[in-house]
């Protein structure tokens, strides 16, 4: 069940080969959740041939138009990254994020996602990311081809599900999902504003460790419309104080 619940999303994908390389990485390791978040160009020749076989895996790829769209219903979200960044994000090792997504795989979706061949993730891309996992590659050449990161850490993952390393589930308590987060997230944003307790100018980087402390405490949905509830009232404070 573990593996079959893990999405591989690639996002902005400039090269259709890419795509093929990445569709026939996951078919050797037995993925099967392909989603594509607006890519240059799919369907396309050139990926089916670059998948040598994978075929089915380009058919029943879902593309879609935004972030947000492929991570619907996900629990657990990790982004592939090689940058660190000013901020530190909570990072795995390609095992640990294995033995992670597999055991939080085992109570629905989960996903981990990777950025442009360029560029790779936008600071907003990781901010829907609850962990990042990091390749050590040579410091001096850290630059993985898309396909082969997939590979990489597809390999962790086929291994893992095979050792059966720790896949037992933390509890049976759901955690809330992306999505549900996200409106969380907004949700604290715009109260934020409302009660004046940030300046916009200056809230981002407070917004970015919220939201670590938050996906730390891996609230479930009742907690989360907890909080939303206290929002809420607070919200209606500071509209009676103007």
């Amino acid at each position: 069940m573990g593996l079959n619940n893990i999405r591989i999303v690639l996002i902005g994908t400039t090269h259709p080969g890419n795509i093929g390389a990445v569709a026939r990485a996951m078919k050797n390791m037995c993925l099967h959740q392909l989603y594509l978040v607006q890519p240059k160009e799919f369907p396309c020749a050139e990926a089916t041939a670059r998948a040598s076989g994978a075929d089915d895996l380009l058919y029943n790829a879902k593309v879609c138009s935004s972030l947000d769209e492929a991570l619907d219903g996900c629990h657990l979200v990790v982004g592939a990254s090689a940058r660190l960044r000013r901020v530190e994000w909570p990072q795995f090792a390609p095992r640990e994020c294995a033995t992670q997504l597999l055991s939080e795989a085992q109570q629905g979706a989960v996903a981990l996602v990777f950025g442009r061949e360029s560029s790779g993730l936008s600071n907003a891309e990781m901010d829907r990311c609850q962990y990042l996992v990091n390749i050590p590659a040579n410091e001096e050449y850290s630059s993985l081809n898309l396909s082969m990161a997939v590979q990489v850490l597809a390999y962790e993952l086929r291994m893992t599900s095979l050792e059966g390393t720790s896949l037992k589930a933390k509890s049976d308590r759901m955690v809330a999902t992306a999505d549900e987060m996200e409106g969380f997230i907004r949700h604290l944003e715009q109260t934020m504003r409302d009660i004046q307790f940030s300046d916009p100018r200056q809230s981002t980087k407070l917004l970015r460790r919220l939201r670590r402390l938050f996906n730390r405490a891996q609230p479930d949905s009742d907690e989360l419309n907890i909080l939303r509830g206290i929002l809420s009232a607070a919200q209606g404070c500071g509209h009676q104080n103007k």
